[in-house]
């Protein structure tokens, strides 16, 4: 069977990859959850220009069941469709689908990053949200066998839930996988667990009203730069390419 995408978004076509075009990004999410779950992938230029040669992310971006533009480099792609959208950037739809939860009684699970900043996560978001319920906090340092059992208590208590932490293209292929049989909602959430739990901080907010915090992240981080190459190889292939069809 075919998963489930919103009726209310329009999908679009980048580069043979599926991205939706919504109204409300959280309205779609929570009513994902309601239709009985499912995953969201946040789609950057980075992960297209990966998927273009992982045969396993390109398989867990067209399955999942919301794909929402998470990047500037996506947006400006879908403007040249006639889309003008804004960047839904995937912190801060995490962050509302948590503050969903601890006011609808979810059950939440959070996996991935260090123990150390798992640890401090967990703290920091019961501190902000006291009701908020976590039902697993597991980091992402985990031998096989952990992993297995890890599978198996999620299917178990299946949580409303699941925020992953493992970085971009393990978070992503490792939901789709492991969701199977599930009823949740589960996202891959980068860098996310770092920023809430104080190891790192995001761009200050004229950056990210400029649409430029991947260069704050290439200042932290200039180890990035390789990363980086990924966008003007990117823009040539979409100017390469002529308007994709869409699917509704």
């Amino acid at each position: 069977m075919a998963n489930k995408r919103p009726k209310n978004c329009i999908r679009i076509s980048i580069l043979g990859f599926p991205i939706d075009v919504c109204k409300d990004v959280l309205f779609e999410a929570i009513k994902l959850h309601a239709d009985g779950g499912g995953q969201i992938v946040t789609l950057n230029v980075e992960m297209i220009m990966e998927a273009k040669e992982n045969n396993e992310l390109s398989d867990a971006i067209r399955n999942a069941n919301l794909v929402i533009p998470d990047g500037a480099g996506v947006v400006w792609a879908l403007s040249r469709q006639t889309r003008n959208v804004f960047k839904s950037p995937g912190i801060e739809l995490a962050k509302a689908l948590l503050i969903h939860a601890e006011c609808h009684g979810w059950q939440v699970a959070l996996v991935g990053s260090t123990p150390h900043v798992m640890n401090q996560l967990k703290n920091n978001l019961l501190q902000e949200m006291p009701k908020l319920k976590i039902s697993m906090a597991i980091h992402g340092y985990q031998n096989n066998d952990s992993w297995q059992r890890l599978e198996k208590a999620l299917k178990k208590s299946s949580p409303d839930l699941v925020l992953v932490a493992l970085g971009t293209p393990n978070q992503e292929i490792w939901s789709w996988k492991a969701r199977s049989g599930t009823s949740g909602i589960w996202m891959g959430v980068g860098g996310s667990f770092d920023v809430w739990s104080g190891a790192k901080k995001r761009a200050p907010n004229w950056m990210l009203k400029l649409h430029v915090e991947w260069l704050y992240r290439l200042i932290k981080e200039p180890k990035r730069w390789r990363r980086m190459l990924s966008l003007p190889a990117f823009v040539l292939e979409v100017f390469r390419s002529s308007p994709n069809h869409q699917e509704r």
